[in-house]
């Protein structure tokens, strides 16, 4: 177990995660991974200190480590951290204010944990609208 600054070799990571982590879940360059080691604001920064300009993570449109997402996220996770099928009045003020920017005919809400919970959500609507079942993917693998 890793203590205080202690940093693992890039390799050595590699050979923990090639151990412990499932084989489905893939490495982004599998011929050379890039070990990230931190983030602020839209870069992360690797161990040799090189910066990477973040297009594909989950939090572009926030900026990794932003003090004001930070903040609130402290704030609330200091008061109540569960998942959306209790009832709370921050999650419904904050649904009532996001929708105070979409036509009205946009009038709930559904909040997701991920962007794989967003795409199941959005099939099992157009299922549910459209009454059929097919869909067309693509696949390519890096």
């Amino acid at each position: 177990m890793m203590t205080g600054k202690q940093r693992l070799e890039k390799e050595v990571t590699l050979e923990l995660r090639n151990k412990y982590i499932g084989p489905s879940c893939k490495l982004f360059y599998r011929d050379d991974p890039l070990k990230i080691l931190r983030a602020s604001g839209t870069y992360m920064y690797d161990e040799k200190g090189h910066r990477y300009l973040d297009c594909i993570n989950n939090v572009c449109h926030v900026g990794h480590c932003n003090p004001y997402v930070v903040s609130a996220a402290m704030q609330q996770m200091a008061v109540l951290n569960t998942n959306s099928r209790f009832l709370h009045d921050n999650l419904v003020l904050y649904a009532e204010r996001l929708l105070t920017f979409f036509p009205k005919e946009l009038c709930v809400c559904f909040f997701v944990n991920s962007g794989s919970e967003a795409n199941d959500l959005a099939l099992r609507m157009a299922r549910t609208h459209t009454g059929k079942k097919d869909v067309i993917t693509l696949d390519q693998l890096l």
